[in-house]
């Protein structure tokens, strides 16, 4: 039976090949980016996620099957603080009552290993408390002190989080709504192609990032286990992090940390 999914950052890498292999089982997509989708939204503002959320329940008839929130920025500042926890917090909140609506209603949204790295904890205060000025103000003194490395690690570490509180919050998994994260490791997107590019940077990702299981991942890899989480095959996963690391996170973490 076809489904009504939507693909936050739909245009490319993990969003892309997410919204394709849902095509290509047979559901029915509508990719959310800034430009070339169904929806063309811009996530960094209050008003794009209300405008993307207000089309989604226009062109979905009013009721979601699965969200699948992939749109992120890689380069730290302002717009990754708004885009990579914002654009999916508020537009997870803005669509819980459509995905009520369904009967296998799915959340699945993408983090990293880096959520597992060296943080900020007043920028991940900020944005745990649902604070967007105070966490774009916070990127200032982080990027004027050479810490600007740790703005993206933040927004994924809150993200995480806040996806464990909600998972079991009313709405969610008492409305039977699975609501999980993927933390993929290093992935092979137009996001990432740029630190290939650098051999210190190549040097530092397998130190940081060393994935002994069939090293760098495609976005299909990435794709696949979302395609699992947002299924109606997923009845009892929520509240988790997977990663999709190749084993980079036992590697670095030890096996003490479950």
């Amino acid at each position: 039976m076809s489904r009504t999914i939507v693909v936050t950052g739909a245009g490319s890498g993990i969003g892309q090949a997410t919204a394709r292999l849902s095509r290509d089982q047979g559901d029915r997509v509508l990719g959310v980016d800034l430009r070339g989708t169904e929806i063309e939204a811009d996530l960094s503002t209050a008003a794009g996620r209300t405008e993307a959320a207000e089309r989604i329940a226009e062109q979905s008839g009013g009721t979601l099957d699965a969200l699948v929130a992939c749109a992120g920025v890689a380069t730290p500042g302002e717009t990754m603080v708004r885009v990579n926890f914002f654009g999916t917090t508020e537009l997870v909140t803005a669509l819980q009552p459509l995905l009520a609506k369904s009967a296998a209603g799915r959340i699945a949204v993408t983090g990293s290993i880096s959520g597992t790295q060296p943080v900020d904890a007043d920028l991940v205060a900020a944005l745990l408390a649902g604070d967007e000025e105070a966490a774009v103000a916070r990127c200032t003194p982080l990027l004027e002190t050479g810490n600007g490395h740790r703005i993206y690690p933040s927004t994924k570490s809150a993200l995480a989080q806040w996806a464990r509180r909600l998972a079991i919050a009313p709405g969610y998994a008492d409305a039977g709504i699975p609501l999980n994260v993927v933390a993929p490791g290093v992935v092979l997107t137009p996001m990432s192609a740029p630190l290939f590019e650098d051999a210190r940077m190549r040097e530092a990702m397998a130190t940081a990032v060393p994935m002994p299981l069939n090293g760098h991942a495609t976005p299909e890899d990435v794709a696949e286990v979302l395609g699992f989480l947002i299924s109606t095959a997923n009845t009892h996963v929520t509240g988790q992090v997977v990663y999709v690391d190749g084993g980079a996170e036992v590697t670095v973490r030890g096996p003490a940390v479950f």
